[in-house]
């Protein structure tokens, strides 16, 4: 397999970067490599270095980004021993230690800008000055860089060196985000699933479903988002068939859960439960009551109490009263203000 085949994907804007890695990387032109995160610039990168001569030699990747700026100039360019505080001993820069190779500056647009103007006199003196020393290190780097951000837009703010700029964009490579070559991602899964075989079973599987709602996702993550989600359902699911309906919905990117395609994204168009009222008829024995409690309606809007008549006393001597307008059933189970001792009188 050639460096440039472990690009992985079928898509037209990877066939491209191919050709343009195989044709790029022989040389010793600076290269800056411009993407949105997760979409492999180092993978890029590394690729460049091993279809070149220096393929032998070190790869040295720097996250600038990543590194504190009181610290940034001493990896990249070394210092000597007690040139600051808690120097003890010397200590070679990533430069030296990359070269008759290639270094690797990812996340360039990070780089403060006084250490830009560093930079730009290493790459066109071709020798560094560790901190604190007098003596400056010819070296024999390539030089890689790769950034998210916007350049163009830096520079109009003046955060990013214009000279700079023009001195790493000799051979400029842009990578398309995952979303805009979906065609890749059926492939890449199969990819990451052979990477991520649980216990010697088969690589997990997607339903039909599922890959459907990957190719309409639009993967704000790239490739990294892609891969952990193949390794988070190899975990799961070893050896299965996943289908992201059935998958616990934490598990689901929120993003594809909001797609017009997910299941529960369609809940409003089905049918609404029905509520308690709807069983309930007012017309009914305890109908009106239960209806008004449930339908929050208030003592001055529900109609009102029927008048009660009187029954005779039970075996118990207590007097009751049964609704004459509505029911049969007992005074206390309805409306009916009880009966005072004129109406049980009046009624005898």
């Amino acid at each position: 397999m050639t460096s440039s085949q472990k690009i992985i994907g079928q898509s037209i804007a990877i066939e491209e970067l191919r050709t343009l890695i195989e044709m790029v990387g022989p040389s010793e032109s600076t290269v800056l490599i411009l993407g949105d995160s997760g979409t492999g610039k180092e993978l890029v990168a590394r690729a460049l270095h091993d279809s070149s001569s220096r393929a032998g030699g070190p790869f040295i990747p720097v996250n600038c980004g990543a590194i504190p700026r009181d610290l940034l100039e001493s990896e990249l360019f070394g210092h000597r021993k007690g040139s600051f505080t808690g120097a003890i001993a010397d200590r070679k820069g990533r430069f030296e230690l990359a070269n008759k190779g290639t270094l690797f500056l990812d996340e360039i647009g990070d780089m403060p800008i006084d250490l830009q103007v560093k930079l730009l006199r290493v790459l066109q003196e071709r020798q560094i000055d560790p901190v604190g020393s007098l003596l400056s290190i010819p070296i024999d780097v390539r030089v890689l860089a790769a950034t998210h951000k916007d350049i163009v837009g830096l520079m109009e703010k003046s955060l990013f060196r214009e000279d700079l700029y023009y001195r790493l964009n000799v051979m400029p490579i842009e990578i398309k985000t995952l979303g805009e070559r979906v065609d890749d991602v059926p492939v890449l899964f199969e990819y990451f699933a052979r990477q991520h075989i649980v216990d010697g079973k088969k690589p997990i599987r997607l339903h039909p479903t599922s890959m459907q709602l990957f190719l309409d996702y639009s993967w704000p993550g790239n490739v990294r988002e892609l891969a952990n989600l193949v390794d988070r359902y190899s975990s799961l699911y070893p050896g299965q068939e996943v289908d992201l309906r059935n998958v616990i919905p934490s598990m689901v990117p929120p993003g594809i859960r909001a797609l017009a395609s997910w299941p529960q994204a369609n809940a409003e168009q089905r049918p609404a439960p029905k509520a308690v009222t709807d069983y309930v008829s007012p017309s009914e024995p305890l109908g009106a009551e239960l209806f008004a409690a449930i339908s929050g309606a208030s003592e001055a809007e529900s109609p009102p109490p029927c008048r009660p008549r009187p029954t005779p006393p039970t075996d118990s001597g207590a007097w009751r009263s049964t609704c004459a307008a509505c029911c049969s059933y007992p005074g206390w189970r309805c409306r009916c203000p009880p009966l005072q001792q004129s109406e049980r009188s009046a009624s005898e």
